[in-house]
């Protein structure tokens, strides 16, 4: 067990030989400069064995997450570099309102123009080869969270803080995603690598604010994380001029600058999402339309949530961590108050949070003596439940559904024997294009908000709701307009049945999405297929 952890962590010296070193009257500055050599001034540092044993974690991470989250992670990011790429696709009323940003969906649209170029363009890859790039990143971001821990203290609390990194469940459930909210938290990782904490240099400075400006660009809501951060370094900045003028201004201006001429370039126009964006969902508040939760949301139900069996280890942490690690703890207390006030809330919106959570997690565990082993035991055995069943069992059928969707693409057949698709769920509940690659016909029920201020506006996903045999029977009144196939949850069956039978559907498939239905979410996903009366 030794052999491997001095392997991974390249450890060659236990915390009691630091401490005979210091004995030895070898100075604070001399241990500095060893730790810096030994990690090395490259992107990674020398620890090899650290970095193929992340990246290895990752990758069986991404395969054993089959599950869906939330919609954005294919409709924000994959559903658009589809349509990038391959000019076909659907795009959200976000992208038509001018509310996100083309530099996200471009880094995985890069990926599926090479598939494209080098005629790889399988459905199978276009799925998988985002979300292992995503695994990459989630891999480097986790030994650069060890590798800041092992220079800013030493190899032992680093390791702790790698290990509560690396078994805390929600990060397993999320990091190997194709959300903005995933990139978000890499890049935080790798921002507080270079982040001038108190008693350090400031000459990677340049480096963490061109990462944090990139955060806001993939996601502006990363700004109100970073504020805290930011007024602490401009308040320890002895140089304060010189750091606005010759550091944050240009910048923040090479960033912006970037952002500006990728939207020009495939808006066609120029435009400034990260402003329309922040007004959206934070000055009008308009992201209540999809939901809204109590103000105390996140301290109750949100934090404890993602933080799982790590939590009480985080409120002992915050009690035992060195004081120049308190402006962390500043920068989660701020995110979650903010984000309180508004209406909508969701775990994933605080899940950039959690590398900073977990240092202070790794200083309980390296603080904890005779109930080490026990607590480790505790959060592996804990964390590896929830990581398994959240992972390949709660809520799979939406994707499951898709791949059975994928065999009926085939271009040998005739146009009008083509198959043709209306999904009866809640808007966005299935991945779309990027998931089938094939140009059928696929509709499903739309949810925007209204912009016009139309107090009785209601979206065509809620009046089918309210009478779905009333909302189908108008829909198809007459026979050529029928779809060939319709999939919903298991709840509907009863409420359309009539129409089911008098239209000659029959249920052809059933996949199993949840143990926890709730409302209009079934435990099941049910696929019809139109049977012609001349069948046999």
């Amino acid at each position: 067990m030794e052999t491997l952890r001095t392997r991974l962590f390249g450890g060659k010296h236990s915390a009691a030989s630091e401490t005979i070193r210091l004995r030895k009257r070898k100075s604070t500055l001399y241990s500095k400069e060893r730790c810096n050599t030994e990690l090395g001034t490259g992107l990674l540092g020398p620890n090899t064995y650290l970095i193929m044993f992340s990246v290895t974690l990752r990758m069986v991470n991404c395969f054993l997450v089959q599950t869906s989250f939330v919609p954005d992670e294919y409709w924000q990011s994959l559903e658009v570099a589809h349509n990038m790429v391959f000019k076909y696709g659907y795009l959200t009323w976000e992208w038509k309102e001018r509310l996100r940003g083309y530099t996200y969906p471009l880094f995985f649209a890069s990926f599926y123009k090479l598939l494209q170029i080098f005629k790889k363009d399988t459905v199978q890859l276009l799925i998988w080869v985002p979300r292992l790039v995503q695994s990459l990143l989630a891999a480097l971001a986790d030994v650069k969270l060890y590798s800041m821990m092992k220079r800013q203290e030493n190899a032992e609390i680093a390791t702790w803080v790698y290990f509560s990194q690396l078994c805390s469940w929600f990060t397993w459930y999320c990091s190997t995603r194709t959300i903005t909210n995933s990139m978000e938290a890499v890049l935080t990782s790798f921002t507080l690598y270079y982040y001038p904490f108190q008693g350090t240099k400031t000459g990677s400075s340049l480096k963490y604010l061109a990462l944090t400006a990139f955060a806001v660009v993939v996601r502006p809501t990363a700004v109100i994380l970073w504020l805290p951060l930011l007024f602490y370094h401009f308040w320890q900045e002895l140089k304060k001029l010189d750091l606005l003028l010759y550091k944050c201004l240009p910048v923040g201006c090479l960033t912006l600058g970037i952002s500006l001429m990728i939207d020009r370039i495939f808006y066609g126009e120029w435009v400034m999402v990260q402003w329309n964006f922040l007004r959206f969902n934070v000055i009008q508040n308009m992201g209540s339309f999809y939901g809204s939760h109590s103000w105390h949301w996140y301290f109750t139900q949100g934090f404890p949530v993602i933080m799982g069996t790590h939590f009480p280890f985080f409120i002992h942490g915050c009690l035992v961590v060195p004081k120049k690690y308190r402006v962390l703890l500043i920068a989660v207390i701020w995110t979650l108050v903010v984000y309180s006030f508004l209406s909508h809330k969701e775990f994933r919106f605080i899940y950039p949070l959690m590398p900073l959570c977990m240092v202070f997690c790794g200083y309980s565990l390296a603080n904890l003596k005779a109930w080490k082993m026990p607590a480790i035991s505790f959060l592996l055995f804990s964390n590896v439940c929830l990581v398994l069943y959240t992972g390949l069992i709660h809520q799979r059928g939406t994707l499951d559904v898709m791949q059975h969707i994928q065999l009926l693409c085939k271009d040998t057949l005739p146009e009008k024997d083509r198959p043709s698709l209306l999904f009866l769920m809640p808007c966005h509940s299935t991945p779309f294009y990027s998931h089938v690659h094939c140009p059928i016909k696929m509709h499903f029920l739309e949810c925007p908000p209204d912009l016009t201020g139309n107090n009785s506006y209601v979206d065509e996903a809620d009046m089918f709701f309210e009478e779905p045999l009333k909302w189908l029977n108008i829909r198809f009144s007459g026979q050529a307009s029928l779809p060939t196939h319709l999939v919903f949850y298991n709840v509907m069956e009863q409420k359309i049945e009539p129409f089911l039978k008098t239209r000659n559907y029959v249920k052809t498939a059933i996949f199993f999405h949840t143990h926890v239905p709730d409302g209009r979410i079934g435990s099941h996903i049910h696929l019809y297929e139109r049977k012609m009366m001349d069948d046999s």
